[in-house]
């Protein structure tokens, strides 16, 4: 009798999850029930797999709603009717339709119209009005034939008074108004619960023939899903076969190119490779990603193959990973094994500027039917529920920031507080908003909306409205097609070398690049600001400690540096070990004979995979389920505890002492979930190498190419400092030379006009593209008369000294500014051949002080240009040492000064807070520095700026920092003009 019954999914207005939905139909004996939640079918897949799981039968349907107003509800037949309902939901969504209080010609799905407002209707065969079991007394009025196109319509929103009162609060929360103000159409009535069964007859037993339609409906529907099974596309060519002939072939062409013809070893695994790709069916899935890559590469767009897939050495052979896995030793298991139930995926990135087309190209080349991005859902989750429930329960913004920003002290203050947090603690988890993934996409078989109906967010391609982990679920395996500026950056540079050198760089060298003696030097000497993945402080200080010089120790690094190695203590264990190979002892043999590489330490997934298998023997399936738990890739809380149980049973069978099985299971579970495969370490490592040789052989176009891809650890004037450090003639924007970019001619490098504070794009665009067809400005009232910019843009122009080629000024170029723009006349932009100029005005003397500029550079720019911070200190007073001396001075009290450039906040074992200090000197020079509570609450920061440190160099591993005793901020010159 449960034709419609609503979950969490409808967002904003539901109250049960799917699993508790289930659990209370079971308890109440429902023997079937639909789940109809409003506009969306994000719960069906899960829905089903809980009913059958239950004995229950499952039903899917879809209510469709405009706003408030409820227009109808459909009822599946069978899957064909699902499909029907997805596609219809997906056409409103995607814009192609608007929503009708009339349904579409439905062939496999029944439609249910609300009673008040249909009961006139011309109904088809396949039409029905809902009645609620409240609204029977209005029936004895009706024609009997009327009657007879009833069905009994007992909406399930929720399970009592308290979560009615929990669904009301949603709802106030959807349409932004105060709880006071909800009317009674914004939400559901009171009765829209469980009644049980004999009820809802007994409320019509004079209307037999509505118990008899609501039964046959409930007779006729059903829907089901074959889960875990494939679910991709199956083929590429059309034919499993072809597909396994091609695949074969593309991998063995690939094989000559990258291992040569007769490489005994590449042709072993290759064929063992193979062989279970095409047992598992994955034959298409390596040849769709091989296409989307050809099609790249044939546009010129850099790519990195990365992830767990950069295992397969077929995949390094289509060339979709650049990371040789015989070479690196990788487990083909990581990425798929026979018992693998569950599909893999690779992580392809693009430059953030060429992702959109490849993603374009995929859903053109496999048709917008059957491709989609995957969803994601948006949960309600902690300060957030405070924030929005103190908003519909009418509190002050004051209280409401108290509220979210310490939810734990003020939720006890007052009875309306500890009100709203009875209520949060309901809503926690609950899905507020569906989203997008951030790059999977998935290619289907079957159009998409046999599964799920689609979402249009605003990035413009259809959104499956479910998440990852039911595309596993159901049999799907995902691509990712990701972006990242580090990928930008390495192709940008090329370009500015080709352009300004004239060098064609083929940046896929890597080989070359490894062995290369300068980049080598660079490496070991950490001088990596600005290169992929490698920059920050505490990779700098690794690099250095592990005296970091080739491709091996990077790939390590990569991952030890991750959270999870360094919170277990073992990234300073392997340190240690990595300078005392002799003196220290395996836990265990096993750990010897699996982990010699990495001295004993687990530093990659593989190794949890190694360790569990043979430490542990648990096969490689359960060890990879383990793995993907972990990681928060997996939801299955049962089959991961079991996994778990069935690990330290075997470790007791095998005579292992507790303690021994203990600290093992201790360093697998605390890195496990951020630990890198060693593939995509070296996908990393290989990529940081690439920006190395770029920075070792063509450093000032290097920066620049950073600079222009807005990304980097770093703010970008660290990377403008970087270029003068590394030779660069930096000049301030120029409208006679500056582009929207940052651009590089020889060694001058012209700041972009995209980083001036304040000037607007559409200006920007304006100044490049008319200098581009007419040529230089010749002076301000040429640009003037040319671009008609408003005088505030035109200022801000002046403040940073863009017409400096005029050899005037600034303060003369700000007087005429406002002399010139009041007489521009907004005449038509023609070239003439004789320009008249205006009347000429002679100004009295006016007096300059190089202070102001770099006051204006910093309020323009955020940094000085013409001078630098140091030389803006009130005092003369540079520092003891420098950087470059603190090796020296190990164990010895020093002072220095540093213009700060980051801070890392780090609570101790106490609970204290404590920061850890990156700086530049006056050579530009980073150094670091750690700050230990008792120092920091003595000698706080001070926000940004340049500060006198005295504390004691210290040295771990080699790496030499600064443990600051005292802390002071010092003082700038003064603005002249605010004297």
């Amino acid at each position: 009798m449960y034709l419609n019954s609503h979950s969490y999914y409808s967002l904003r207005y539901g109250t049960y999850s799917i699993n508790n939905l289930i659990k209370e139909a079971v308890s109440r004996g429902v023997k079937a029930m639909a789940l109809t939640d409003i506009n969306n079918s994000t719960g069906m897949i899960d829905f089903v797999s809980a009913c059958k799981e239950n004995n229950i039968k499952p039903i899917g349907g879809m209510e469709f709603r405009d706003g408030n107003e409820l227009l109808f509800t459909g009822i599946a037949q069978n899957n064909k009717g699902f499909r029907e309902l997805n596609e219809y939901m997906s056409s409103i969504n995607l814009k192609e339709n608007k929503h009708s209080p009339t349904a579409p010609n439905f062939n496999n799905v029944y439609v249910i119209y609300p009673f008040s407002k249909n009961h006139d209707r011309k109904l088809k065969n396949n039409e029905f009005i809902g009645v609620k079991p409240t609204q029977v007394h209005k029936l004895i009025s009706l024609n009997s034939n009327v009657i007879t196109k009833m069905v009994v319509r007992q909406p399930v929103t929720f399970s009592n008074n308290k979560t009615w009162y929990l669904h009301k609060n949603l709802r106030a929360i959807d349409h932004n108004i105060l709880l006071s103000h909800l009317k009674p159409h914004m939400h559901a009535p009171a009765d829209e619960i469980f009644i049980s069964e004999d009820n809802i007859i007994n409320a019509f037993e004079h209307y037999p023939v509505i118990i008899n339609n609501t039964r046959k409906i409930m007779d006729d529907c059903s829907i089901d899903f074959e889960y875990g099974s494939p679910k991709n596309k199956k083929t590429f060519t059309g034919s499993l076969s072809d597909d396994k002939v091609l695949l074969e072939k593309l991998t063995y062409d690939g094989m000559k190119y990258r291992y040569q013809k007769n490489n005994k070893k590449a042709k072993q695994r290759i064929i063992s490779e193979l062989e279970i790709i095409h047992k598992l069916g994955f034959s298409s899935y390596f040849l769709i990603t091989w296409d989307i890559i050809r099609y790249s590469l044939s546009r010129g767009y850099y790519h990195v193959g990365r992830g767990s897939g950069a295992n397969s050495v077929v995949a390094y052979c289509l060339k979709i990973t650049d990371v040789d896995p015989i070479e690196l030793n990788l487990y083909f298991e990581r990425f798929i094994n026979p018992k693998r139930t569950s599909p893999p995926d690779f992580d392809i990135d693009y430059s953030w500027k060429d992702r959109e087309e490849v993603q374009d190209y995929i859903f053109k080349r496999y048709g917008r039917q059957h491709t989609a991005f995957l969803g994601t859902t948006v949960t309600f989750k902690g300060k957030s529920i405070y924030r929005e429930l103190g908003k519909v329960h009418g509190l002050p913004k004051s209280e409401i920031d108290a509220l979210t920003k310490n939810p734990a002290l003020e939720t006890g203050k007052n009875q309306i507080t500890r009100h709203i947090h009875k209520i949060a603690t309901m809503m926690v988890d609950f899905p507020n908003q569906r989203s997008i993934h951030a790059g999977g996409i998935l290619i289907s078989e079957e159009p998409i909306t046999c599964y799920t109906a689609l979402d249009l967010p605003p990035k413009g391609f259809p959104t499956t409205q479910w998440d990852m982990y039911v595309a596993e679920e159901i049999g799907f395996e995902k691509l990712d097609i990701l972006s990242q500026r580090g990928i930008g950056h390495i192709k940008d540079a090329a370009e500015l070398v080709l352009q300004n050198q004239g060098i064609n760089i083929d940046v896929h060298q890597v080989e070359k690049f490894k062995n290369d003696k300068k980049v080598k030097k660079q490496l070991r000497n950490a001088e990596t600001n600005g290169c992929f993945y490698i920059e920050s402080p505490a990779t700098r200080s690794l690099l250095k400690k592990l005296r970091c010089d080739n491709y091996l120790t990077l790939v390590a690094a990569s991952s030890i540096i991750r959270p999870g190695v360094a919170k277990s203590g073992m990234m300073r264990e392997y340190i240690h070990r990595f300078h005392n190979p002799n003196k220290f002892e395996y836990i265990h043999p096993v750990m010897k004979e699996q982990l010699e590489e990495t001295y004993g330490v687990m530093v990659y997934q593989e190794d949890v995979l190694k360790v569990c298998h043979h430490f542990a023997g648990l096969d490689l399936g359960d060890a990879d389920v383990l793995r993907r738990a972990m990681s928060g890739k997996h939801r299955g809380k049962q089959e991961f505890q079991r996994i778990v149980n069935k690990f330290f049973s075997n470790c007791k069978e095998r005579g292992y002492p507790d303690e021994i099985t203990k600290e093992v299971w201790r360093q697998i579970e605390s890195f496990a979930g951020y630990s890198f495969s060693k593939a995509h370490s070296a996908s990393y490592a290989v990529e940081s190498f690439q920006s190395l040789y770029l920075k070792a052989y063509y450093p000032l176009e290097f920066q620049v190419a950073v600079i222009n891809n807005f990304g980097g650890f770093y703010h970008s004037w660290v990377y403008f400092n970087e270029a003068k450090r590394q030779g660069g003639n930096l000049h301030l924007p120029c409208v006679n030379n500056s582009d929207i970019n940052t651009n590089i001619v020889g060694k001058d490098i012209y700041i972009g006009f995209t980083h001036i504070a304040k000037l607007e794009s559409k200006l920007n665009k304006t100044i490049v593209s008319e200098r581009n067809e007419n040529g230089k400005f010749t002076s301000l009232e040429n640009f003037i008369h040319r671009i008609d910019p408003g005088i505030e843009q035109l200022l801000i122009l002046v403040k940073i000294n863009a017409f400096r080629f005029t050899g005037k000024l600034k303060s003369q170029l700000l007087w005429e500014s406002h002399l010139l723009q009041k007489n521009n006349k907004q005449l038509p932009k023609v070239n003439k051949l004789f320009e008249s100029k205006s009347k000429q005005y002679k100004l009295p003397q006016l007096i300059y002080n190089q202070l102001e500029d770099a006051y204006d550079e910093i309020e323009l720019l955020g940094f000085p240009v013409t001078t630098n911070n140091f030389n803006m200190l009130s005092t003369n007073f540079r520092g003891e040492i420098k950087a470059s001396e603190m090796d020296d001075m190990v164990g010895k009290k020093v002072r220095m000064i540093g213009l700060l450039v980051t801070l890392k906040y780090v609570k101790t074992v106490k609970r204290e807070m404590m920061h850890f200090g990156t700086f530049l000197d006056v050579a530009g020079e980073f150094f670091d520095t750690t700050h230990f509570p008792d120092s920091l609450n003595s000698y706080p920061f001070r926000g940004h700026g340049i500060y006198l440190i005295l504390g004691k160099v210290v040295s771990e591993f080699g790496y030499a920092s600064i443990e600051v005793e005292k802390l002071a901020k010092l003082p700038l010159q003064s603005d002249p003009r605010e004297e």
